[in-house]
């Protein structure tokens, strides 16, 4: 798939603009803070309906203005055209169409539309803490299996219920405290139910990222460094330390027994933390604590790596992202880089340029070495200049 056409109005500084892509290798330039990031931003807004700045929707509309319009035209593989609109105003809430029909549902919107983005920020994913890297893989996982959404929102749901009984337990007197506490049994069975889901839609999805990151990773660090992944969860972990029933490989053809000796150690496991959950009004266990280990040569990358080791990490982590999608869903989505090349040796640049083949790619940057760009060999460029987008020859 790649994007045909991009209309914005009112949107950040841009106050009407429309740019024609080509379906390769399109860079746009300038100096900082000119808005090319907010192209990016628009782009990815029509694949997830968020910003990937975790920006507050009235930021987005142009200043002293009501309300903001994206308007992107899509071409896929069999042919078919998609034109995304999405509306965004200060009074009311945002309203998203396809081809002209209404989305009224977020799962209804996710997947339509694929692209992956590399931005500065998504160095965070190795350097930060382990929420970042469980909403990268839970994103990831959503663009391609609707099942997956379905489960992470009940889950979610559930533990929030959960951990407000927690806090009502905490809140009452003791005449009333073991009626609550009997209810936890039933929330601690839903919990179950659906994060053993999750953790295996997770397991299995590390070990798709694992297949593709290794020989990527590889290559993009001049054949010096072997990155491996570990899926860090105690549920799932534990079993397959101690049940040789439990294949460490294919979880997507779990059978029922492999599923009950899961369901038990998970719910062990919730049972032995209730006191705990209690006095700190939290639940301790499930999948809403996972976290990813990144390794070079058994070094944990996030507490020993370089700046630049971490950078290659990420970036072989978005392409790696990129080919799970394309192969579930036989189409390769758009590949959005923001600044990708500053902190990355000519080395490493060359590298990263040689895996971007066959797929829709848009750049910023303030500027590319000569050498560099004669190896991008563009198809088209772009200048942003005094909230203009300029196509250049």
């Amino acid at each position: 798939m790649y994007i045909e056409k991009l209309k914005l109005k009112n949107y950040r500084n841009y106050s009407e603009i429309e740019i024609n892509f080509d379906k390769n290798i399109n860079i746009i330039y300038g100096n900082n803070a000119e808005g090319k990031t907010n192209l990016l931003e628009s782009i990815y807004m029509c694949s997830t309906s968020k910003s990937h700045k975790n920006s507050k929707e009235n930021e987005i509309i142009k200043f002293n203005e009501l309300e903001s319009h994206i308007k992107i035209f899509i071409k896929k593989e069999n042919d078919k055209n998609i034109v995304i609109d999405i509306q965004i105003n200060k009074d009311k809430k945002k309203g998203i169409a396809i081809n002209k029909v209404k989305i009224n549902k977020i799962s209804e919107f996710l997947g339509i539309f694929n692209v992956i983005l590399f931005a500065p920020e998504d160095l965070n994913i190795i350097k930060e803490g382990p929420n970042i890297r469980r909403k990268f893989l839970d994103f990831e996982i959503c663009q391609i299996d609707k099942l997956y959404v379905s489960a992470l929102n009940n889950y979610n749901k559930i533990l929030n219920q959960r951990n407000a009984l927690l806090k009502d337990i905490n809140n009452v007197v003791n005449a009333n405290k073991k009626d609550l506490i009997d209810m936890i049994d039933t929330y601690d069975e839903k919990l179950v139910e659906y994060g053993i889901e999750v953790i295996i839609k997770r397991k299995n999805n590390i070990e798709k990222l694992q297949d593709f990151i290794k020989d990527i990773h590889y290559k993009i660090s001049d054949e010096k460094e072997t990155l491996i992944i570990d899926y860090e969860n105690d549920i799932i972990n534990d079993v397959l330390k101690n049940n040789n029933n439990v294949g460490e490989k294919d979880y997507n053809f779990i059978n029922d027994e492999e599923n009950k000796v899961l369901k038990n150690n998970y719910l062990k496991k919730i049972k032995e933390t209730r006191d705990i959950d209690i006095k700190n009004q939290y639940t301790l266990v499930g999948p809403h604590r996972d976290d990813i280990c990144f390794k070079i040569d058994g070094k944990n990358i996030r507490k020993f790596g370089s700046q630049g080791q971490k950078k290659t990490v990420a970036i072989s982590l978005k392409l790696s992202e990129l080919e799970i999608i394309k192969e579930k869903i036989k189409e390769t989505p758009v590949l959005l880089l923001d600044d990708v090349f500053s902190e990355l040796d000519e080395t490493r640049q060359k590298l990263l340029v040689s895996n971007l083949k066959n797929i829709q790619t848009i750049i910023t940057c303030t500027g590319i070495k000569k050498n560099i760009f004669d190896l991008l060999n563009p198809d088209k460029i772009f200048q942003v200049k005094n909230n203009l987008v300029i196509e250049k020859k």
